[in-house]
């Protein structure tokens, strides 16, 4: 039996510090934390100074058995959790449950899984840092505090099964707040002025500075240079540089996989992880721009190496955030040598993405050559403006370039090469015009954008971005989707060939990809909070809250007093609750009278989601409509209601069979002999026809019946199917591999069954995989 045991986390990681050990180590996991509070009234105790119990939860019991009997044998016991205060509460209460003594118990950290990093904690063992395992106890008690407190009012003034959170309802607001701020926008028109010039060969682009706020201005100055000369009024050229950006932190990591690569901030965080475990990069969790010594040689190494001498540059980044650990280290590969991630796909790409940011930022400036040119008018007083530039020295530009959260923004290396100029020269005007340009809405938040806006805002830390992100979605109160734009007519004037012409044109405008939007549950809530919670929901609170937290882990502040602090103000607010009537919490609108029936038409919160209804609640021949996709409550008018109600609509027959158009929670569809076909984006239930209609019926069942390869009379419940990625046996809900060795269609009951059972025990007996909870801790004796 090995004299040391080390406890970490997760298997991965187990495997990988296993493999740096030598046969004196054990390496095991707790798979994520062991102990959390029990639901219920008896978690905290409110009169005694907020004192938590903790109980070890279901599925670590047999975690925690076999961990004690590793513990028995052993005569040192490493706790080698992560080096953050979730880290430092999951090795907490490992000490606690596993009964562990100070002696033979060592606390080790390192922000990197390689051998020396390794040795080097095994060197340099500590204690278990108290004033962390605080700090993060604190966050989980306020936390359960304000979701315990918070929901039950939720659940009696709006709609049952509804939640609330102290940093989620924060991230609800942005998310409200700005879709207001997009309803309530009105674009405001201009007339940007655009030009071509020939050029030996060559097209030079220009436009006008100012934009025209009305058509008559600008259709004015096009008709003026009709009979306009154009030159060169000025050259100016002046050398200009561009820096790296510094190394990445969680949340530049989140932003630029989600720019770059597309990916989700959960998806980032699961990868990252992966990467972390199998000792490819340094920890994940950070919001520290530092690069240690080591790898800033290491960098200067790989730099000359591959680029030359002269593209590399020390630097030294200093983050902005007040709580961040300079100790700690940005994200970066724990060498730069290693260019292979593995055979993941999106392994390798995100270690790509932080490898190139990592190296770039050792990497000197790009040198540019910036040339702006003025263009004159002969007959009027404005100029056109023309610019260009030239990388003289590529620098960082050779390896990384940062994306931008605007859309419409250029990069700074777009605007490529000029034809050659000089002042003077005379300019051949190929075409010149006035488009027609409306002011854009703010920008609905992505993951990305919403993660960097909680960060500006102090609210969060590294730890919780992906899962606040995860949970408001999960809750239904946020919905992660894309949508398509509107058409809009624009005018756009133009000259040419001494003619002018001006022609109505087409624009898609708002399409949105992978955006946040909230949910009708969410406006109310939100307004409810804001009215009766405000310190709960307030931006500058939450942060407040926030750097309480970091003072706890500096032991400048005792945990429990921070509690009380909050606890009260917020005990005697859900208090004064039980005063409000649920008819004066804002969840419905009347919209005016339905026309037909002389009934009042009125929008609200069903059980099913939102609906309108006409008739008042007395009314016994009440009918109901569900709102679409991007209706809200609170701005839906009576003609977008009535519109509604022409849902179902019946088509007519097909096969003695009613043939009906509707809506439902997944979007438009046809109904048809109890089954369902998509409409999908190409038809509006409104206005399909039944030959359209019996069309996508026919091809649903020709789909389908290329999916169905067979099924057996022995139990109809058991299909062998054609799938995306081949076929497969599916039983129930469930599905089953089916081996390469194996042809389908020649599948006997008999080997099916076979196939099914093997699996089903091998699902069995997989160990589950535990999402990490939060914890605890013991006072820490004042310095």
């Amino acid at each position: 039996m090995p004299k040391n045991l080390v406890i970490v986390e997760s298997p991965a990681k187990a495997k990988t510090i296993e493999g740096y050990l030598g046969k004196d180590f054990k390496v095991t996991s707790s798979y994520g934390h062991v102990r959390d509070l029990p639901k219920g009234e008896n978690a905290i105790d409110i009169k005694n100074k907020f004192q938590p119990t903790y109980e070890v939860t279901s599925d670590k019991k047999e975690v925690i058995k076999e961990l004690k009997k590793l513990v028995k044998g052993a005569d040192t016991v490493y706790l080698a959790s992560d080096d953050d205060r979730e880290g430092e509460a999951i090795s907490w209460h490992l000490k606690e449950v596993l009964k562990l003594k100070d002696e033979n118990t060592k606390r080790i950290v390192f922000r990197e899984i390689t051998k020396s990093a390794i040795t080097k904690a095994l060197e340099s063992p500590r204690s278990i840092d108290y004033d962390l395992v605080n700090a993060q106890q604190a966050r989980r008690i306020l936390d359960r505090l304000v979701g315990f407190e918070l929901s039950p009012v939720l659940w009696k003034k709006i709609k049952a099964g509804l939640s609330a959170g102290r940093v989620q309802s924060v991230a609800v607001r942005f998310i409200v707040d700005r879709e207001r701020e997009i309803d309530k926008f009105k674009p405001t028109v201009s007339f940007k002025i655009t030009a071509l010039f020939d050029v030996e060969g060559k097209t030079l682009q220009a436009e006008l500075p100012k934009k025209f706020q009305s058509k008559g201005e600008a259709e004015e100055f096009l008709k003026k240079c009709l009979e306009a000369d154009f030159s060169i009024k000025s050259l100016e050229t002046k050398p200009a540089k561009k820096s790296p950006a510094p190394p990445f932190t969680t949340s530049t990591l989140q932003q630029e996989a989600s720019r770059k690569l597309y990916f989700s901030v959960a998806q980032t965080m699961n990868i990252a992880q992966k990467l972390y475990e199998s000792g490819k990069i340094t920890y994940m969790r950070t919001d520290s721009l530092n690069l240690s010594d080591d790898a800033l040689k290491d960098a200067e190494k790989e730099i000359k190496s591959a680029y030359g001498d002269e593209y590399h540059k020390k630097r030294k980044f200093k983050s902005k955030s007040e709580g961040a650990q300079e100790a700690h280290e940005a994200i970066r590969p724990t060498s730069f040598s290693e260019h292979d991630a593995g055979k993941d796909r999106n392994e390798q790409r995100l270690y790509e993405l932080i490898w190139k940011r990592s190296i770039a930022s050792q990497m000197a400036d790009a040198q540019l050559e910036k040339t702006n040119v003025s263009i004159a008018i002969s007959n009027v007083d404005q100029t056109l403006s023309a610019s260009g530039e030239v990388i003289k020295f590529q620098g960082f530009l050779k390896v990384y370039l940062e994306s931008t959260d605007d859309e419409e923004e250029e990069e700074t290396t777009g605007k490529g090469l000029l034809p050659p100029l000089t002042v003077g020269q005379v300019l051949q005007l190929i075409e010149m015009k006035g488009r027609q340009s409306f002011t854009r809405p703010p920008a609905r938040y992505t993951e990305a954008s919403l993660v960097k806006k909680l960060e500006e805002m102090g609210i969060g830390r590294p730890s919780t971005y992906a899962p606040t992100i995860s949970t408001v979605q999960k809750r239904n109160y946020v919905v992660k989707e894309s949508r398509d734009g509107v058409q809009r007519k624009y005018i756009e004037m133009t000259i040419g060939d001494g003619q002018f012409k001006e022609a109505e044109k087409t624009e898609t405008t708002g399409t949105e990809k992978n955006k946040l939007f909230p949910t009708n549950i969410a406006m109310v809530v939100n307004d409810f909070l804001v009215e009766h919670f405000p310190n709960v929901i307030d931006f500058s609170f939450t942060a407040k809250v926030e750097k309480e937290f970091d003072h706890i882990a500096q032991g400048d502040q005792p945990w429990e007093e921070m509690i009380q602090n909050f606890y009260g103000n917020f005990h005697s607010k859900v208090e004064l609750t039980e005063n409000i009537k649920r008819t004066d919490v804002n969840s419905s609108k009347e919209l005016g009278i339905d026309p037909k029936s002389g009934k009042v038409v009125i929008a609200r919160l069903g059980k099913f989601g939102p609906l309108v209804q006409i008739g008042d609640a007395e009314d016994e021949d009440k009918r109901f409509a569900s709102l679409r996709k991007g209706q809200f409550i609170e701005s839906i008018t009576l003609e977008d209601a009535l519109e509604l109600f022409k849902l179902p609509r019946d088509l007519g027959t097909f096969e003695d069979k009613k043939v009906v158009a509707a809506i439902g929670r997944f979007g438009p569809y046809i109904r048809h002999d109890s089954k369902f076909v998509s409409l999908g984006k190409e038809y509006d239930p409104l206005s399909v026809t039944l030959d359209e209609a019996i069309q996508l019926i026919k091809d649903k069942r020709e789909a389908d019946a290329k999916k169905h390869i067979k099924s057996f009379d022995e139990n109809p419940e058991i299909q062998v199917l054609n799938g995306r990625w081949g076929p497969y046996i599916k039983m129930g809900k469930s599905n089953f591999k089916i081996p390469k060795d194996k042809e389908a269609e020649s599948l006997t009951y008999e080997e099916v069954m076979k196939l099914i059972e093997t699996q089903g025990d091998a699902k069995k007996n997989k160990p589950k995989k535990t999402a990490a909870k939060k914890a605890p801790a013991k006072k820490k004796a004042k310095k």
